[in-house]
C-alpha cells in the first residue's frame, strides 16, 4: 500500500461480518491498513496466530441472532462503516430447493444484514454520517447461472435492501452501497470446488470468468476501502459490479 492512500480511513471505527476467511477478511484488513479501527465479527473463530493484524478486534458473533447484535451496538456506539459480508452459497434450482434452505439464505444472507444496520445505524444517525457496504453478488437481479436459485434470489434482495437504506437515509448524512463480485477465488469456493469431487469443477468456475482468471479478494476489499471513505461521499444507492465480465 503506497504512502499516497494510506490513512484515508484514519479516526473511523469499522464493524465487518464474515469476517474470518476470504472477501470479507480481506476487507477487514484493509479498513485496518487505511487506519480504521476495526471490530471483525463471523460465526468461526479465529486462531490466534491468524488475529495479531493490528487495528482489528476480532469477535466470534452469530449475526443472524438480533439481540447478540444490539449487545454489539450498545459496546460500540462509535462505528461509522458497517460492511456487511457474511453469505452462503446453497446450490439447485427452484424444484431442488426447500423451503427450509430458502429460509435459511435468506437469514444469513438478507436478515442478518437488516440485525447489523437496525443495531448499528442508529449511532451513525446520531453521529450524523454513517457508510454501510453490502456484498451482493454479480449472481443476482444482474445475472443468472445455473442452480443458484436461492442464492441469486436472496442476493436480489440485498441490492433491493441497499437502495431501500439508501434512499430512506439519504438526507441524514448516511451513506449504502453494495458490491456485486463474479467469480473470486475464496476458501468457501475452494470448498465448492472440492466437494464436487469432478477434476473439471474449476475449469467450470473458470470459464465464467471472460478475463480468464478469478477475482482476489483483496481487489473487492479495494472498492470497499473506497465506499467506506469520503473519495466515495457523492455515493449512495449504487451497486458496484466487480466480476471480471462475468456479466457482459
Amino acid at each position: 500500500m503506497s504512502s499516497a492512500v494510506a490513512g484515508k480511513l484514519s479516526g473511523k471505527t469499522a464493524f465487518v461480518t464474515g469476517a474470518a476467511q476470504g472477501i470479507g477478511r480481506s476487507i477487514a484488513e484493509a479498513l485496518a491498513r487505511e487506519g480504521a479501527v476495526v471490530v471483525a465479527a463471523d460465526l468461526q473463530p479465529v486462531a490466534p496466530d491468524q488475529a495479531a493484524t493490528q487495528g482489528i478486534q476480532w469477535l466470534q458473533l452469530d449475526v443472524t441472532d438480533p439481540e447478540a447484535m444490539r449487545r454489539i451496538a450498545d459496546q460500540h456506539r462509535d462505528i461509522g462503516v458497517l460492511v456487511n459480508c457474511v453469505g452462503i452459497v446453497p446450490t439447485g434450482s427452484v424444484l431442488d430447493t426447500s423451503a427450509a434452505v430458502l429460509s435459511k439464505s435468506f437469514d444469513v444472507n438478507v436478515v442478518s444484514m437488516f440485525n447489523t444496520i437496525s443495531a448499528l445505524l442508529p449511532s451513525m444517525l446520531a453521529a450524523g454520517e454513517g457508510s454501510i457496504v453490502n456484498i451482493a453478488s454479480v449472481v443476482s437481479s444482474t445475472k443468472a447461472v445455473v442452480n443458484r436459485f436461492a442464492y441469486a434470489t436472496t442476493k436480489a434482495a440485498v441490492i433491493g435492501l441497499t437502495k431501500s437504506v439508501a434512499r430512506d437515509f439519504i438526507d441524514r448524512g448516511i451513506r449504502c452501497n453494495s458490491i456485486s463480485p463474479g467469480t473470486v477465488m475464496t476458501p468457501s469456493l475452494q470448498e465448492r470446488i472440492d466437494r464436487q469431487g469432478d477434476p473439471s469443477a474449476l475449469g467450470a468456475f473458470l470459464a465464467r470468468q471472460p478475463m480468464g482468471r478469478f477475482g482476489r479478494s483483496e481487489e473487492i476489499a479495494e472498492i470497499a476501502v473506497m465506499l467506506a471513505s469520503d473519495a466515495a461521499k457523492f455515493m449512495t444507492g449504487s451497486d458496484i459490479i466487480v466480476d471480471g465480465g462475468m456479466s457482459l
